[in-house]
């Protein structure tokens, strides 16, 4: 028996729940790096040496250069730190924002101010993909389903109603 091309589509369409398979591993992942940070690292103070905010319609880039001096003396930078484009404004003109640092840890750096709202958004976005995932998933186990038992829809011939 031949595979019609909807039935080859549909099985590769198994690739999006491995892609969010993925995506909301990372994501989770990121809200608890965030979150560790915030609640394990030691407060500094972090001099702002570059904001920069891209506030165009089709894409919208943020970032802030710190330079953070710990109270062992140790200097650390961070060049073209992301920050989301909606916490950006609150950013904005300063020369220095109170930080928390976990040194070593993948978030190693993150903005006090922010950081709260930063890894719930995180964490949001697993959700959300988490969500995604369930819903495609479900979607083409069906559609997969379907085409093997009834076969492709678009090959059946229509019967003439005269």
């Amino acid at each position: 028996m031949a595979t019609s091309s909807t039935r080859l589509i549909a099985r590769i369409l198994w690739i999006i729940p491995v892609i969010l398979v993925f995506l909301t591993i990372n994501q989770a992942n990121v809200a608890i790096d965030i979150h560790r940070t915030l609640v394990h690292g030691e407060p500094a103070i972090a001099r702002v040496t570059e904001y920069f905010s891209s506030d165009r319609v089709d894409v919208s880039y943020d970032y802030i250069n710190l330079r953070v001096a710990l109270a062992d003396g140790e200097i650390i930078e961070k060049e073209k730190l992301s920050i989301p484009h909606s916490f950006a404004a609150e950013l904005e003109g300063k020369t220095e924002v109170p930080v928390r640092v976990l040194r070593g840890a993948d978030q190693e750096i993150v903005i006090a101010s922010v950081g709260r709202a930063h890894w719930r958004m995180a964490a949001l976005n697993s959700v959300m993909s988490l969500i995604a995932l369930i819903l495609a998933s479900v979607g083409i186990f069906y559609w997969n389903r379907f085409l093997k038992r009834k076969g492709d829809p678009a090959l059946r011939k229509v019967e003439d109603p005269s």
